[in-house]
Order: structure tokens, then C-alpha cells, then sequence
């Protein structure tokens, strides 16, 4: 690991160029480049508990957190042991295990419409095969999703909003084709009116409607006031298939994800919960490691091959040392932990919100469950992507870079969530509340 051994700026620089030689834009994921925010950023090296360590030796409050999967803290000490276990007795086998079960059997007990669940490996995957399943089940083609809400990088997902609200998606990337994007509708989120219009002049032809639980790839997005009930309900009058992502939010905005937050709503309003019919996991289930999931609707779920006609298949599926990861990690999320993780996120969120406000800075907070996130500049909780896009994102950028300065180390977007976990403890909140405060709203000194 000599790579890592540098300390001078010159081998920061080297590194650098290193990555972008061999790695398209120097990384594996496009955010990783921090285009949102400017700079570019150093390896990580180690991560323990609440923080990471870069490869000048630096350690930061991590508020990533692989993008949610880290739920309980880097390297826990269980999950770690679960790893080890795993591997010692084989890396891959091709076959099926008795973890896969169980970690499948546990996402049945903490979130009951997943009637059968189908392990794979990436939320991508989950989503592709829910899509398929649909129009499997339905014979349509037509897939209605919402502006600002990501769903992986299929070729029938990158699709931004036409022309009109009935009109057929444009690709939003370079190399998807016209023909897949108009099988993809793009619709405003949260709008009631135009959801209700797609379905009646395109009921027919519709496969399945997308939505996640919670929105939290635009910052977090609380859902609008029976929106998804009316999705679902709209699906089931016109027979399609209502799909939920909770690849982000699934057992991080709470016990049962974005779906268990409403549900609750629900009883407590004396309605009947509404039901995804196919619902999509990842990040938590993997602890860390590649797992995801689709599951639903059982008779949904055996149109899959082998036993239906729909196919999927991935050598990799439920690896016994990625599922060891993930039921290491979902054990741990207990009643005790949920609790646990509401209390620290309640409290770094009103913490760094009053800093702000102290300071004079107009903003917005988006708060689901454990999920939050700010937006610099807005007046209100945003609703709609095109009111997120409004946010002061130079703004951000200058926190970012003024709060990493000072050992903590946020999201390198404006438009994504912070993630808090079990490792954090009332020093690290306020630690982090007291960086935004010395911020105040001066500019940092930029990437």
C-alpha cells in the first residue's frame, strides 16, 4: 500500500494524476468527483466508527457515510467479526446459502409487502428487474417516474422530462436511445393533478409508476400529504404495478423505511395502510457491502425465473460475505438503535438549523425520519425538483469546503442527504454544530 505512504503536496498531486490515468475522471462513481462543490478529493484510506482517515493522515465527522450504508459506523466491530466468519469459511460459492434466507427472511419480518424478496447485488439491478416484472405482469410498455428522483442507471431510468407533462421522456444520457426514452413518462413529483391525467389518457398503456419512499437523491423530500396513497391507488384501479424504491431510505428513515413512516401515519389517521405492490433495497441491507434487493407481491415475485418466465440472474446474488455484512448490520438495528439514530439526527439538525438562522442565512431543511438535508437559500421545504434547483449551491460548495477544513466531511453535492450513524455521539453533534457555526456564512477558502 505504498500509495498511500505520501504526506507532501507533490505526492497528493501525483496520486491524483495517478487515478485520472487509469480511472475515467479519477474515480468509479461520479459523485466521488466532486464536481458539485469543486476540488478534488484525496483517497480515504481507513474509516472507523464516526470518522474517516484521507491519505495525508487527516480524519473528518463523516456525514456520507457510503451514501447511507453505514448505519451503524464504519467497521463495527460485529459486522466486522460477521465478515471475517464469512470469508474464512469461503468467498463465493455459486450456490445458495443459508444466510441468503436468513437475511431475506428478515427483510420479510421488518417490512411485511415484502412477500418474497430476490437478492442481487445493486439497487440498479433491483430496479431493473422491478421494471421488468411489471411489464411482465402487465404486457405494457409505458413507465411513469418523477423529475428529480433516481432510481440507478438503467437506460429506461435516465430519462428526463419532454415537453409537456404527457409527453414521452428524452434520454439524459448519452447512450440512451429515443426509442427506450419514450417508453418512460417524467412527471413533476408530488403532483397530484398531472399523476391523475397521465393515468387517464395513458392508463392503458402504463407498466408501473416509480416513486421513491423518500426522496433523497434531490435533498430529502418529505412526500406530499397522500400522494403515494393516490399512486396506489391509481395503479391498482388501472391494473399496474405500483413500485417503491427504498434503496436509500429502506431501514435508514426508519425501522421499515419511507413505507413504515406512512404506514404509521396511516393507522394514527384511521386509514388503511396503502402498499407498495414491488419495493426495492439496498444500501443498509448490505452493511457496507454490494447487496440489494427487489421484493413484493409474492405472486409478482414468481415470475421470476426459475419459476416464472421472467428472467434475472447475477453469480454474485446473495455473496455469503456481503449478506454476512448485511445481517451483521440489520441485527444491530434494533428498537434501541432507531432511537438512538432519530435522537442524534433530531439533534444535529436543529443544532446546525439554529446556526444558521443565528447567522442570518435564509434555509430550508427537508426531514424524514432519520433523513435530512439542508437547502442554503430557500425560504421553505422544497416540493418539486425544479424548487431544489433554486438553492444557493456556491453557497454549499463554500461550507463544504470550510467545514471539511475543519474535520468534517459532508456530502460533495447540495442535492443529497446527511447520513448520521450509530458511531456518532453528543460530542461529535457538537463538534459539527459548532464548525457551521464559525462558518457563519463567510466563503471557505475553495477547493
Amino acid at each position: 500500500m505504498q500509495q498511500f505512504g505520501f504526506r507532501s503536496a507533490r505526492g497528493e498531486q501525483a496520486w491524483i494524476e495517478r487515478a485520472n490515468d487509469i480511472l475515467p475522471g479519477g474515480v468509479n462513481s461520479p459523485v466521488r468527483a466532486w464536481n458539485g462543490v469543486g476540488g478534488t478529493p484525496l483517497p480515504i484510506v481507513s474509516a472507523s466508527g464516526a470518522t474517516l482517515t484521507d491519505a495525508s493522515g487527516k480524519e473528518y465527522l463523516d456525514l456520507v457515510g457510503s451514501w447511507g450504508a453505514g448505519i451503524v459506523g464504519h467497521a463495527h466491530p460485529e459486522v466486522v467479526a460477521a465478515v471475517r466468519g464469512a470469508a474464512s469459511r469461503g468467498l463465493s460459492f455459486g450456490a445458495t446459502t443459508e444466510s441468503e434466507v436468513e437475511l431475506a427472511e428478515l427483510i420479510r419480518d421488518r417490512y411485511a409487502p415484502a412477500q418474497k424478496v430476490r437478492l442481487v447485488s445493486t439497487g440498479t439491478e433491483a430496479t431493473m428487474t422491478a421494471l421488468r416484472l411489471a411489464r411482465a405482469a402487465t404486457g405494457r410498455d409505458l413507465i411513469v417516474k418523477f423529475a428529480g428522483l433516481y432510481h440507478g442507471h438503467s437506460d429506461g431510468l435516465l430519462v428526463a422530462a419532454g415537453s409537456g407533462l404527457a409527453t414521452a421522456g428524452v434520454p439524459d444520457s448519452a447512450g440512451v436511445t429515443a426509442a427506450v426514452a419514450a417508453d418512460t413518462l417524467v412527471l413533476p413529483y408530488g403532483d397530484a393533478d398531472a399523476l391523475t391525467d397521465a393515468f387517464a389518457e395513458h392508463g392503458s398503456r402504463i407498466a408501473a409508476v416509480i416513486t421513491e419512499a423518500v426522496p433523497a437523491n434531490m435533498g430529502v423530500v418529505a412526500p406530499p400529504e397522500g400522494f403515494h396513497r393516490l399512486a396506489s391507488q391509481l395503479c391498482r384501479n388501472e391494473g399496474a404495478v405500483f413500485i417503491v424504491d427504498e434503496v436509500l431510505s429502506g431501514f435508514r428513515a426508519g425501522p421499515a423505511g419511507g413505507w413504515g413512516l406512512e404506514r404509521d401515519a396511516e393507522i394514527a389517521a384511521g386509514r388503511e395502510p396503502w402498499e407498495p405492490d414491488l419495493v426495492t433495497f439496498g444500501k443498509v441491507i448490505g452493511g457496507g457491502l454490494p447487496v440489494a434487493a427487489v421484493a413484493g407481491r409474492a405472486d409478482l415475485m414468481d415470475m421470476l425465473a426459475p419459476v416464472g418466465t421472467v428472467y434475472q440472474a447475477g453469480t454474485l446474488s446473495g455473496n455469503p460475505v456481503a449478506v454476512a455484512a448485511g445481517l451483521a448490520t440489520m441485527r444491530l438495528l434494533d428498537d434501541g438503535a432507531y432511537a438512538t439514530l432519530q435522537r442524534t439526527a433530531d439533534a444535529l439538525r436543529t443544532g446546525v438549523s439554529a446556526e444558521l438562522r443565528g447567522a442570518g442565512i435564509a434555509h430550508a431543511v427537508g426531514q424524514a425520519g432519520t433523513l435530512f438535508s439542508f437547502f442554503l437559500g430557500l425560504e421553505e421545504p422544497p416540493t418539486t425538483f425544479d424548487e431544489v434547483a433554486e438553492q444557493d449551491a456556491l453557497a454549499y460548495s463554500d461550507l463544504f469546503h470550510f467545514l471539511r477544513g475543519q474535520g468534517v466531511a459532508l456530502p460533495p453535492s447540495a442535492y443529497e442527504a446527511w447520513f448520521v450513524s450509530l458511531a456518532f455521539d453528543d460530542d461529535h453533534v457538537r463538534r459539527i454544530v459548532a464548525a457551521v457555526g464559525a462558518w457563519g456564512g463567510r466563503e471557505a477558502t475553495g477547493p
